[in-house]
């Protein structure tokens, strides 16, 4: 998300239409539903919630499913790897096998490709998408065989209003197969979506801070939890309030600045733990109210001193942050 922001300052884009293909779905809608604002549209070609199985989403490959994929990375990465199940159509066609090989090369060297399928495979955007607010359209071809025609549906399904297309074939590339049917559905959609600014609400990571202390927060920790604030890109909504409540606009971020305050704090005296959890908030008059705000409330009263819990929810959005999480029931 960060580099899709950065992109889009750094050419003066105040909004835009956001495509997401396989992986790129999930970040995609993560993005509409943070920076509404900045989002014209959503699309999704061939793309999923979660990519591991599950008892509630059953069209995911297993563990060992995905370890044996592993194994295969490593063993044959640079060569035609997945093309039959990626382009059928033209599995059999040397030259395109020799060039999906070299853009396979291209793209990753094999411990990148492995580290990279094992980061997606973390990934669960399940929750996020009910949140997402901007005119969506999901695309899946029928026989996609890596990602089943069933998990576009899904997706449709969760977000409001979203306008699911589905389309013969069986080739999980967008670039091969019918181009066209593609590039027909994403024009129509866009020529004719509502180009909604986004509502008041807005996807946020909410940091609650819980004093373990006799007395209330002083002066000296406020000040302590505003400046850790800014080094992260959070913003303080209750100074002075009890509990001290801060958003982020990214969940890797809200932990590591967590961390940062109820360490900080708890070195300055004040024993402090802290509770994690990201949904729609809606901001009035420099506060945060909602459903996060609630829950992390309540996460952070069962935490320890110097404790950071996080939701589910949470953990389930920052693969690939190098962070090690304890369960706790």
């Amino acid at each position: 998300m960060d580099d899709v922001r950065a992109v889009m300052d750094a050419v003066g884009s105040s909004r835009a239409a956001l495509l997401g293909v396989s992986e790129g779905g999930p970040m995609c809608s993560l993005f509409a539903a943070t920076y509404p604002e900045r989002t014209v549209a959503l699309m999704m070609i061939g793309s999923y919630a979660r990519r591991l199985w599950a008892p509630d989403y059953p069209w995911g490959p297993t563990d060992a499913q995905r370890e044996a994929f592993y194994l295969q990375i490593e063993r044959d990465w640079g060569g035609p790897l997945g093309i039959e199940e990626r382009a059928p159509s033209r599995a059999t066609d040397p030259a395109f096998r020799d060039w999906w090989a070299h853009y396979l090369r291209q793209g990753a060297s094999p411990g990148a490709a492995l580290a990279l399928t094992k980061m997606n495979a973390e990934v669960d955007v399940r929750e996020i998408l009910p949140l997402v607010r901007v005119p969506t359209l999901i695309l899946h071809r029928t026989g996609d065989r890596c990602l089943k025609v069933e998990e576009g549906r899904y997706v449709a399904a969760r977000i409001p209003n979203a306008r699911f297309v589905e389309q013969p074939g069986n080739d999980r590339l967008p670039f091969v197969g019918d181009q066209e049917a593609l590039l027909t559905e994403i024009e129509r959609f866009l020529t004719s979506s509502a180009s909604s600014a986004g509502e008041e609400g807005a996807l946020a990571t909410v940091l609650s801070l819980h004093s373990h202390a006799a007395s209330g927060p002083s002066s000296q920790a406020t000040l302590l939890v505003t400046s850790i604030a800014r080094q992260h890109r959070g913003e303080l909504s209750s100074a002075g309030g009890s509990p001290p409540i801060v958003t982020f606009d990214g969940p890797a971020r809200a932990i590591r600045a967590g961390l940062a305050m109820v360490s900080a704090l708890s070195a300055s005296g004040v024993p402090t733990s802290g509770g994690l959890h990201i949904s729609e908030c809606v901001r009035r008059n420099g506060h945060v109210e909602g459903v996060a705000v609630d829950v992390a409330n309540a996460i952070a009263r069962h935490g320890a001193p110097e404790e950071l819990l996080v939701s589910r929810t949470v953990k389930d959005l920052v693969a690939g942050a190098s962070f090690r999480f304890v369960e706790l029931g």
